[in-house]
């Protein structure tokens, strides 16, 4: 039996990574940016705020890592 070789790897890995790297750093800094209006609001809306904050920078990911995978932006 003959083993087929491992395929070539791709740019698009590493690029992608980069990318995740800079939606985080990205977002994290436009969420601190908003802390010291953030700051003065009830701890309970401060709270919601910031899990919604914590939520959101995910949504872009599925694509990005769509296209590390496959080179497609969409299925």
């Amino acid at each position: 039996m003959i083993a087929n070789p491992p395929p070539e790897p791709t740019w698009r890995k590493p690029a992608g990574v980069v990318l995740i790297l800079m939606i985080i750093v990205g977002w994290s800094a436009l969420v601190v940016s908003a802390a010291p209006t953030i700051s003065g609001w009830p701890i309970a809306v401060q709270s919601a705020v910031y899990l919604i904050a914590g939520i959101i920078w995910i949504f872009p990911l599925r694509p990005l890592l769509l296209w590390m995978e496959t080179g497609k932006w969409r299925e």
